[in-house]
């Protein structure tokens, strides 16, 4: 029996989720204008994403499975990137982390692309979990023609 359809599956399932949680945490510090401290001076939370890739067989393993599909072997994220775009500026004196132009940097949070992006994860991750389930109702079909 074959696992690789479940191996895949359970790869883009990790993936998502932690992608739906960086997401989260984009969300969740879009107002944060002290994140860290940089040059003696607070910065503003830096937008996080994920970066994924496919993974690829290793030759051996593609020449040991005689060259059957030589398909990647699901995915794994290689790395949290920060956004490099600019800081948002805002004009409001009265806050604390204001200059002297009573500017002050955001976030480069955008709440409508953290929104389309957790929808397109959610959706990502709905469809493994179909998939997965799918592949698990076929086996069970396979194993109740073999009770017969």
């Amino acid at each position: 029996m074959k696992l690789e359809g479940f191996n895949i599956s359970a790869s883009a399932l990790s993936a998502q989720r932690l992608r739906m949680d960086v997401i989260a945490a984009n969300i969740a510090n879009a107002e944060v204008t002290r994140a860290g401290y940089v040059n003696g001076k607070f910065v503003p939370y830096r937008r996080k994403t994920v970066v994924m890739e496919a993974v690829q067989p290793k030759f051996q393993d593609v020449f040991a499975q005689k060259l059957n599909a030589g398909a990647a072997q699901g995915v794994q994220v290689t790395a949290i990137k920060e956004d490099k775009s600019p800081f948002k500026q805002v004009y409001n004196p009265s806050h604390p982390d204001a200059d002297a132009n009573g500017m002050v940097y955001m976030p480069n949070v955008d709440m409508l692309k953290e929104q389309v992006d957790l929808l397109e994860a959610s959706r990502s991750y709905e469809a493994n979990v179909t998939a997965l389930n799918a592949r698990k109702s076929m086996f069970m079909k396979a194993l109740d023609i073999g009770r017969r």
